[in-house]
């Protein structure tokens, strides 16, 4: 399992928390690519999911970026 922004980004607006079966139907439903099906597909089947860190535990954040808007 592979996760790039790109990727990640199709799962943004998903109907967090939800299991499996849920974030691979609205993967499938929100056009997304298959490589984000595929993904989606080596989750654990059991496991509910409460956000796109859950899925991706190396999501960066807005504090892993260097740029610092209060000094601009």
């Amino acid at each position: 399992m592979y996760w790039t922004l790109e990727l990640a980004y199709h799962l943004e607006d998903a109907p967090w928390p939800a299991n499996k079966e849920e974030l691979i139907d609205y993967a499938v439903r929100s056009g997304a690519p298959l490589e984000v099906v595929e993904n989606l597909e080596e989750l654990d089947e059991d496991e509910v999911y409460e956000c796109i860190e859950d899925v991706w535990p190396d999501y960066p954040t807005k504090d892993d970026f260097l740029w610092n808007e209060d000094e601009y």
